[in-house]
């Protein structure tokens, strides 16, 4: 059991918030719906508001009484639930039903005023049943009618291979949302992550659910802090790499803790279960709060030159091994995000021609979770984003890892463009896509077997 945090870890920690943009990014409540399964519709729309809104009730006070006696921002109060192919199997027989259940997702979390739920989510990695197709075709209308639902799903993982009907069929959604989201800059696309080996526990958005493995109700916690790591490295000029690593480690270590102490209290004031927190160093907008600025300070001119991958898999590594040093409960994705449109420093790098897709793809390899909040051109082909998505699966399927996509194909928008989607999601430098088709390939029907180190038992 960690210790308890003392005098001065509490003035270093006031010192990272007010000067480096140090944030409890989220405290998410997962809440399990399984036992609001039921064959009407109106019945199961019922029974998924009221828990919801029952459990959940105190979320958004309790998050903002942390804030005001410990003075640690807590940016976003957030529901995962879980999967609503699985969940809702019973009751909604169609596209149009699912878009129904969205909806009263969406007044729950309007009434309760969280920032996100998540959870709208199929887990399709081997096959998809009715209810996973459904949910799948209903994504568009579902994303582009409600407010702040989030939709993810799993479509590969090491155990299972690639379901690439999945993958054909979710390179068509995209699309869709983009186009039906098109006044907003296609900003439903925002909202939906397509996983490989997808974690149950992640409190992070758009790819938040809560895992069938998970008890009841739990409270999960995000922290992150990019800008006090790169304040930890003003002085990386003159360290040796055992130097850096340890620097890094250090600091993580510290931002560790207080996502402990909130998740904590979280947990005592609500009397929920605390879950696992997830350290990852997830950026913003903001000027500082960036994991380029990060790459940058330990010596690369731009992010995107030779030695970006080699030095993310560094900062990544010691991010975990910080967070595990200060906390049992480290879980979720854990380690260093790369969304380009939430980080100035990855768009500098963008407009400056440094960073490309293929070497952010590269990069997914080492980070924790893969192509992040990228703009391609609104005439892209849907088997070129179904292509994308079927690359970045294989990365994480061949490595046991998670890995994702979040990927914007801006409607009405070329490459060079740039889109703006506000608030912590930001702004994104349309980046072309290679012009080579990949049609035939993924218009080949079955599944891409797992690889031979998936046989464990």
């Amino acid at each position: 059991m960690t210790q308890d945090i003392n005098t001065v870890e509490v003035l270093e920690t006031n010192n990272m918030i007010e000067h480096n943009n140090l944030d409890v990014r989220t405290i998410t409540m997962g809440i399990s719906l399984l036992d609001c399964a039921d064959s009407d519709l109106s019945s199961f729309c019922g029974k998924i508001y009221e828990k919801i809104t029952r459990k959940a009730e105190r979320l958004v006070s309790t998050g903002e009484r942390i804030s005001r006696e410990y003075g640690i921002p807590i940016v976003n109060k957030r529901i995962s639930v879980t999967p609503l192919a699985i969940a809702g199997a019973g009751s909604c027989k169609s596209p149009e039903d699912f878009v129904k259940a969205a909806l009263v997702l969406d007044k729950a979390a309007a009434a309760l005023s969280v920032d996100f739920l998540g959870g709208f989510s199929s887990l399709c990695e081997k096959g998809m049943t009715e209810a996973d197709r459904n949910l799948i075709l209903s994504i568009p209308d579902a994303l582009s009618e409600t407010r702040v639902i989030c939709s993810s799903v799993n479509l590969a993982s090491t155990r299972s291979g690639i379901n690439m009907d999945a993958v054909r069929l979710m390179g068509e959604m995209i699309l869709s949302a983009a186009y039906k989201s098109r006044e907003s800059n296609s900003s439903a696309c925002a909202k939906l992550v397509v996983f490989c080996n997808a974690p149950g526990d992640n409190p992070f958005m758009a790819g938040a659910f809560h895992g069938t493995a998970e008890a009841d109700c739990v409270l999960n916690v995000g922290v992150s802090g990019p800008g006090v790591v790169r304040e930890a490295l003003r002085n990386a000029a003159g360290m040796d790499f055992e130097e850096l690593a340890e620097t890094i480690k250090k600091t993580a270590f510290k931002v560790t803790r207080v996502g402990q102490l909130v998740g904590r209290e979280a947990s005592r004031m609500l009397g929920v279960p605390f879950g696992i927190l997830d350290l990852s160093l997830a950026p913003t907008p903001a000027i500082g709060d960036s994991v380029s600025d990060i790459l940058e300070a330990m010596g690369l001119e731009r992010t995107g030159a030779p030695g970006t991958t080699a030095a993310l898999a560094m900062l990544n590594d010691q991010v975990k091994k910080g967070g595990i040093m200060a906390s049992s409960s480290v879980g979720g994705l854990s380690g260093a995000f790369i969304p380009v449109s939430e980080d100035q420093g990855m768009i500098n790098a963008v407009e400056a021609g440094a960073l490309g897709i293929e070497k952010l793809e590269a990069m997914t390899s080492v980070c924790s979770v893969g192509l992040d909040m990228i703009a391609v051109p609104g005439d892209t082909s849907a088997e070129t984003i179904s292509g994308i998505i079927a690359d970045e699966a294989a990365i994480g399927m061949v490595n046991q890892k998670t890995t994702a996509v979040r990927i914007i194909p801006a409607f009405g928008k070329a490459a060079g463009d740039t889109v703006d989607f506000g608030g912590l999601l930001g702004h994104a430098p349309v980046m072309k896509v290679n012009p080579f088709s990949c049609a035939a390939f993924v218009r080949r029907p079955g599944r891409i077997p797992a690889p031979v180190h998936s046989f464990r038992n």
